[in-house]
């Protein structure tokens, strides 16, 4: 039994301060009011949630050696989303979804059997690995940002992948390309998806692509999360998709149309849709802060995801180089960029964007802990997660009065502290 005492806790709908919180094996099992001094200044908040992250510390997620990627988290060889759940905790994440960019499907398939490896037999002091999020094949090249050419293709009603089972018509799937001629087409992508089953959870598309909202039906009828993104949408197709069984929105306003006063596009439909979750980068550079808070005033935290979406850049110093999907990326200033100087994700980690919605954009604890924790935890039907309550899964992070990772819990077993013990807290 674990006691943690005298923090500020951050429950679901007020701030215990202070307030003793109980770890019972891997479940919380009591919360009650005061406690002695020895957590005085230091908060306690539920388990970070990234949905969106590709990768940290100089490891992708697309690694094929990430030993020679990053020196260290990836030395054993066991494989790039597994130093990347070993580096997670040390930034308060305890489950995240690896973010896949386009790609060939063999690299694909590599990536997502070692997700399922992960799965099975996860790691000891690591974060949770969740069902990977695909930043697909299937999305608009006018709007693809960092994500290569030759890898888009297009989904067009020529071909069929796997078993169309009850889909029917909308087993249907892609036989375009977009880019220059690699040698695949997107009957290999989704074989790769309908092979690894389960492993995967979100898979980002551009709905305005020819063949699209069937293979919305044939993601959604086999539980695949289907989300909007670099896209070129109109208000009118990104309704037909959400309609269709689009449940997220990758990266709210980035590669996406301009949000228009006369003519609402995508973004338009994100932000007036209930049915949708958003995802959102909140470092104050991909989205002006005041942005941020607009969109969080139009939909609520509790439609709103905080992700990173981080890189092998994220933890880096600035000017370092490492990879994103085998394309060189530099860290800069206010994210990763390619050579040409194409923004290619960010930099940030989960614990930093915390504390910047909290102490730079002024939003109430509450509402940032809901994006951080409680709304991606709910959206991905993580029961028991994202929420400090009796009962719940003893996944948390204490922060110091900083705002910055003293300790991270994941399922009751501490499995990150920086350099020393808490007094008190065992």
């Amino acid at each position: 039994m674990i006691v943690l005492s005298g923090a500020d806790l951050v429950l679901p709908d007020r701030i215990l301060a202070p307030g003793t919180l109980v770890i019972d094996g891997d479940r919380i099992g009591d919360i009650r009011p005061g406690g002695t001094a020895a957590l005085r200044g230091f908060t306690i908040v539920p388990g970070l949630i990234d949905v969106h992250v590709h990768g940290v510390d100089g490891v992708d997620s697309l690694d094929l050696d990430p030993a020679s990627a990053a020196a260290g988290h990836a030395a054993s060889g066991d494989g790039a989303i597994r130093a990347i759940a070993a580096a997670l905790p040390q930034y308060g994440v305890t489950a995240f979804c690896p973010t896949t960019i386009a790609c060939a499907p063999e690299t694909l398939g590599r990536m997502l059997d070692q997700v399922r490896r992960e799965r099975e037999f996860p790691a000891p002091r690591s974060a949770r690995v969740l069902p990977a999020h695909l930043e697909s094949n299937f999305i608009n090249p006018d709007y693809r940002g960092a994500q290569p050419a030759g890898c888009l293709r297009i989904p067009a009603q020529a071909g069929q992948a796997g078993q169309a089972g009850q889909a029917g018509r909308a087993g249907q799937a892609v036989a375009g390309r977009v880019g220059t001629p690699d040698e695949f087409d997107a009957d290999d992508i989704l074989r790769e998806i309908e092979r690894a089953g389960r492993e995967v959870g979100i898979v980002t598309l551009a709905p305005e692509l020819d063949g699209a909202m069937d293979l919305i039906t044939w993601l959604t009828v086999r539980s695949h999360r289907v989300s909007l993104g670099h896209s070129g949408a109109t208000y009118e197709q990104a309704l037909e998709a959400i309609a269709t069984g689009a449940r997220q929105a990758t990266h709210l306003f980035n590669r996406m149309p301009a949000l228009h006063h006369r003519t609402p596009t995508l973004p338009a439909a994100i932000l007036d849709s209930e049915e949708v979750a958003a995802e959102l980068i909140c470092d104050g550079f991909h989205v002006h802060p005041t942005v941020v808070r607009m969109a969080i005033g139009a939909k609520g935290a509790n439609r709103i995801m905080a992700i990173t979406d981080g890189t092998a850049a994220s933890g880096l110093p600035g000017g370092a180089r490492t990879k994103l999907g085998g394309q060189t990326i530099t860290v800069g200033e206010s994210g990763a960029f390619l050579a040409d100087g194409t923004l290619a994700g960010s930099v940030m980690t989960m614990d930093r964007m915390l504390r910047t919605l909290v102490a730079q954009m002024a939003v109430p604890w509450g509402e940032a802990v809901a994006m951080c924790s409680t709304t991606p935890a709910r959206e991905l039907a993580l029961a028991g997660h994202g929420v400090l309550a009796e009962g719940a899964v003893a996944d948390l992070v204490v922060l110091d009065p900083q705002l910055c990772v003293a300790e991270t819990y994941v399922a009751g077993r501490l499995v990150y502290s920086r350099n020393t013990r808490l007094p008190d807290s065992v």
